[in-house]
């Protein structure tokens, strides 16, 4: 009788698991939007985001447009790639190049990423 309750435990986290898994596919699959914010001292120039062990900085996702200091953005990402985590490059207007790694955008959804001097 000491097993019962072992037992329902895991019918339990047999059903949760597939339906957390589910979700966290549902969010993969869907765009990401995020607020970047420029809270340096520095116009943005550039803004990259690219997958997490991707090589080489994708699109240049500000294009021609610029982000003012003190300024921000609405990213969306959508690339239909089932990673969250990502790489971020920002060039700003006087020079410096700012590198930040492994920034799990699904948590960002919704939120924002700063960027500070």
């Amino acid at each position: 009788m000491q097993l019962r309750p072992f037992f329902m435990g895991l019918t339990v986290a047999a059903l949760v698991i597939p339906s957390v898994l589910a979700n966290t596919s549902k969010v993969l699959a869907e765009d990401i939007t995020f607020l970047l914010e420029n809270k340096t001292s520095a116009n943005m120039t550039e803004f990259y985001a690219s997958p997490t062990g991707v090589k080489n900085w994708e699109n240049d996702i500000l294009g021609k447009d610029i982000l003012p200091s003190g300024e921000s953005v609405e990213i969306n990402i959508n690339d239909d790639r089932k990673n969250c985590n990502y790489d971020f490059q920002a060039k700003f207007a006087d020079g410096d190049l700012v590198e930040k790694y492994k920034i799990n955008i699904c948590k960002l959804a919704g939120g924002s990423y700063e960027f500070y001097d």
